[in-house]
């Protein structure tokens, strides 16, 4: 129930004054990460390179330990290209970085994105190690998406297309939901008495 309550709010997300979430985060699963693509449309016309890729502002809190990440499933892929079936995730200067890069996910050259049009298609899934999924579980909860780039210092010359927002839905629905559902269940147990 939980998890798809959750799944309903990823779908309201409408974006802000920097523009539409273009990507969320998964991290229900322990040691995974799924990363999904949105409706949402690019805020800018750009092309670059996927061997440097989209990067994830202000992912993380603060400085942790190198990326290892491996690939479970994955056609994400910016929506003007083909995916190649092998996005790759970075974090750069062997963790010290705040940022998640996603690199090569596509053949095609170069990767672009149309303002107005829908930035990405399909998703990512990734393994990690426990200490990789502490760091993102504690990160931000939302940033900014910058494409070309890979490291905060390609923020400068990389063009702004949207924003990505991370949810961890927990197990135990809220209380006022746990409340609404215990009274619905005393509702079927006793709101059929005989006449």
């Amino acid at each position: 129930m939980a998890t798809a309550l959750a799944s309903v709010s990823v779908l309201g997300f409408m974006g802000s004054a920097e523009g539409a979430t273009l990507l969320t985060v998964d991290l229900s699963v322990t040691n995974q990460i799924t990363i999904r693509s949105t409706t949402g449309a690019s805020s800018a016309d750009v092309s670059g390179s996927d061997s440097t890729g989209v990067y994830l502002a202000g992912f993380y809190t603060g400085a942790g330990t190198a990326l290892t990440a491996t690939l479970v499933s994955g056609d994400l892929t910016s929506a003007n290209n083909t995916s190649d079936n092998s996005p790759n995730l970075f974090r750069a200067n062997s963790g010290t970085d705040l940022g998640l890069n996603i690199f090569s996910f596509t053949d095609d050259s170069p990767a672009s994105f149309t303002s107005g049009s829908q930035a990405f298609t399909g998703e990512g899934t990734w393994n990690l190690n426990s200490t990789n999924y502490l760091e993102m579980v504690n990160g931000n909860s939302s940033g900014l998406l910058y494409f070309p780039a890979d490291t905060v210092s390609d923020i400068d010359t990389a063009t702004l297309i949207g924003e990505w927002e991370r949810f961890t839905p927990t197990t135990t629905p809220e209380p006022s939901l746990l409340f609404a559902l215990i009274g619905f269940g005393a509702f079927g147990l006793f709101g059929k008495g005989k006449k």
